[in-house]
């Protein structure tokens, strides 16, 4: 039988959970499955922000909710969490818990509450909303999708960001372990690592360093947000079902020169 690429690559219909979705990668993400006519919940901090983009993608018959909280505190992620799965009547076949934060510092002058603060968004609310996730995907029949988001700096130090180089690398090491757990269940968990990308991130890095960066890029551009659809839409589809616990590279070749 032919392969089947409409079907296979097919989300429509599908329930889904995006954070930081109000901004950048995760809401180049978060537009990628609403496009392809999923029901999509976005989750930031951004109040004003969050609501204005999910009455932009409603506008144009998009079915995206808002859910305002803060996932660095630890106490309102049970309530984010009930809160979309409300919208989502119970249902939910994709998770992707991108937000995170960077802070810049050397390492003898990081303050420790950015530490705090980096560690809680990027690693523990990934695992507490992956967590939450396995209590509904495993009971539904059709399993379910999670993609975590990792970064260059899983391979890479990077220079003045320890602790999102830690957190990022925990989230791939997260990923392989959680796959293990899962893969026997109907639950497929992958990480994309994208690369220098376009966003708000990185605007706070010196013109010196982009062209440093710019210059190791084969594909001699920088990422945007749309240059993730394509591999979410593959990894949330029925198109990766034997893909498990894999470290995606989207970086133009940067990981190769």
């Amino acid at each position: 039988m032919a392969y089947d690429y409409k079907t296979m690559f097919d989300v429509s219909g599908k329930h889904a959970i995006v954070t930081g979705g109000a901004q950048g990668l995760s809401r180049g993400m978060a537009e990628g499955l609403l496009e392809n006519g999923c029901k999509v919940v976005l989750i930031d901090i951004q109040q004003e922000k969050l609501e204005a983009v999910c009455e932009e993608y409603r506008k144009m018959g998009y079915e995206a909710y808002g859910v305002c909280g803060n996932l660095a505190d630890r106490a309102q992620i049970d309530t984010i969490f009930d809160k979309a799965m409300e919208i989502l009547d119970g249902k939910l076949d994709i998770l992707i818990p991108a937000a995170g934060v960077q802070r810049r510092h050397l390492p003898e002058e990081f303050p420790v509450e950015e530490w705090d603060l980096v560690l809680n968004i990027n690693l523990n609310a990934v695992f507490l909303m992956i967590q939450k996730a396995l209590r509904i995907m495993l009971k539904q029949p059709t399993g379910g999708k999670i993609i975590t988001i990792g970064s260059m700096v899983t391979w890479f130090g990077g220079t003045t960001v320890p602790a999102y180089t830690a957190s990022k690398g925990a989230v791939s090491q997260l990923t392989k372990s959680l796959a293990v757990d899962c893969a026997g269940r109907n639950i497929n968990i992958n990480c994309i690592c994208p690369g220098y990308m376009d966003t708000e991130m990185c605007a706070n890095m010196t013109q010196a360093r982009k062209d440093e960066c710019t210059v190791r890029i084969p594909a001699g551009r920088w990422g945007t947000p749309d240059d993730l659809k394509g591999p979410v839409l593959f990894l949330a589809s029925a198109a990766s079902d034997y893909l498990n616990g894999a470290t995606i590279p989207v970086d133009g070749g940067y990981l190769v020169k």
